[in-house]
């Protein structure tokens, strides 16, 4: 690494600029404070890098154990009149408290203030700058539960984390969900693009709210933060969490952005949804009166499907194109596009258009057209207003092979919050952070994230360097295994015997 550890801590600290914008808004006092912000935050991340709970005494520890140089530098030792004194641990209570104070809401509601967020994400996004890694237009967004250290409310309703609330979360449970009272943490992370090269799975920013609000909504809030601070919004991949809220909470405010949804449709979303001036409203798309039904009972494949299930099922879903209304412009700053019989467009054969029977026989022909055409069929174009499919339309067809592998790109965001979960690092379940309140927690999240993403980048740089290497010694590329355990593998290995590298004998040891 060309930087210590230390140096590149502080380099996020410096390149974000969140210490003088928490110090114009701490109190001065009569006394200057030993402990300066920016001090505060190395010390938080440094106790993020080594991993362990976050605790105020272990930030403390952090500092104390740092060289006599740079605690001179930083302000942990500094000249008295007495002498040399040290930064006592009642110091660093009192500057964080100060800080919580300064960032929190005057009257709390579950929901970061405005200055908090600005700092979480000027704080990620200078970790993002640091780690030096190929930036993307392309992102992926899910949430994960955050345990309050607070017990739960008494039947009275008292309780001393005011701002946590009950939530749910999925689990191994038969049930498949649980409750948990705590917070809702949302992480934004950086993926490739879909014809790009590889790219660092970096946090760009996050958001810890009370599970009163609704997790949709208030990251849509993030993501136009990021857009008026000049970062250009590409793909959105969202699973169907997402996807199933309101088309004027999410999906319209999403679209308005510049960005592309791509998303996991929820199953009371599927299917044929009405019609549009006769054209069928099928999974966030308009197809064409006469479309086979056969080809509208498309589901998604299963993961479990063989080669040929899943060639059999793209083929079906190539078919289903055929029948598509063509695309004749982009959706306008109104939310309006045009779109065209696909008969015109040359995708299909149709009576009703005799300019489209002069086309090959190999494309689908439609035998028996509506005996009364509806306006999709009459007219040369259709201007669609933006509430039609509104909450399901999305970059690719849904659930075509093209949908399937921009989409896979989701699980970036489901390692990014495995990753701060993870007890061999950071493990941010109950009792990782033993404070009060979102602003303290959401601090040392934010802190979590930034180590995370120069871990991320270290470990991504030596995977392009060995692979790099590899190329050039004209090895095939080192691709990553995913073991499969089904139940009936694990039946047939239950009573296996035991091979040699488990201390099984070998017959010619028996013998001798």
């Amino acid at each position: 690494m060309r930087e210590t550890t230390l140096e590149r801590l502080e380099e996020i600290v410096d390149a974000s600029g969140v210490a003088e914008s928490i110090e114009a808004l701490l109190p001065v006092g009569s006394r200057p404070r030993q402990l300066h912000v920016r001090t505060l935050l190395v010390g938080m991340l440094l106790v993020a890098r080594h991993g362990g709970p976050a605790h105020l005494v272990r930030v403390h520890g952090a500092l104390s154990s740092l060289p006599v140089a740079d605690k001179w530098r930083l302000g942990v030792i500094v000249s008295w009149r007495s002498g040399e004194h040290e930064l006592t641990y009642r110091q660093l209570e009192y500057t964080f408290a100060l800080i919580v104070e300064a960032l929190a809401k005057e009257r709390v509601d579950g929901a970061p203030s405005e200055a908090l967020q600005a700092i979480t994400d000027a704080l990620l996004e200078a970790s993002v700058a640091v780690a030096g890694c190929p930036d993307s237009r392309s992102c992926a967004i899910d949430w994960t539960d955050l345990c309050a250290w607070s017990r739960p409310p008494h039947r009275d309703g008292r309780c001393a984390e005011k701002e946590a609330a009950w939530g749910h979360r999925t689990s191994n449970h038969p049930s498949q969900s649980e409750t948990f009272f705590g917070y809702y943490l949302q992480a934004i992370t950086m993926v490739r693009e879909e014809q790009g090269p590889e790219v660092a799975e970096l946090v760009r920013r996050i958001h810890l709210a009370s599970p009163r609000h609704d997790p949709p909504a208030q990251i849509v809030a993030v993501l136009e933060r990021m857009a008026a601070a000049g970062i250009a919004l590409g793909d959105v991949l969202v699973d169907s969490g997402y996807a199933y809220r309101e088309a004027q909470t999410f999906a319209l405010r999403v679209r308005a952005l510049g960005a592309e949804l791509v998303m996991d449709l929820h199953p009371n979303d599927r299917g044929a949804k009405g019609t549009h001036q006769g054209a069928v409203i099928f999974n966030g798309n308009l197809y064409c009166p006469a479309t086979p039904k056969a080809l509208l009972e498309l589901s998604p494949l299963s993961a479990r499907a063989s080669s040929d299930e899943a060639e059999q099922h793209d083929r079906k879903c190539l078919e289903l194109h055929r029948y598509k209304l063509r695309a004749l412009s982009a959706t306008d700053h109104d939310g309006y596009r045009r779109v065209a019989c696909p008969a015109v467009g040359g995708k299909l054969r149709c009576p009703l258009r005799p300019g489209s029977l002069a086309l090959s026989h190999t494309r689908p022909t439609i035998a028996n057209p509506p005996a009364a055409p509806p306006v999709c069929c009459t007219q040369q174009t259709l201007s669609i207003p933006p509430e039609v499919a509104a909450k399901t339309r999305q970059k690719h067809d849904y659930p075509s092979k093209a949908h399937r592998r921009s989409y896979r790109r989701r699980s970036a965001a489901e390692r990014a919050n495995a990753s701060v979960k993870d007890p061999a690092s950071n493990d941010i379940s109950r009792g990782f952070c033993r404070l009060m309140g979102l602003t303290a927690n959401a601090l040392f999240i934010a802190c979590v994230f930034a180590v995370r993403n120069l871990r991320t980048a270290e470990a991504f740089a030596c995977r392009q360097a060995e692979e790099e290497r590899r190329a050039a010694l004209g090895l095939a590329r080192k691709r990553r295994k995913r073991r499969r355990r089904t139940i009936a593998y694990l039946l047939a290995t239950a009573n296996a015997p035991p091979t040699m590298s488990q201390g099984a004998i070998a017959p010619s040891q028996r013998a001798s």
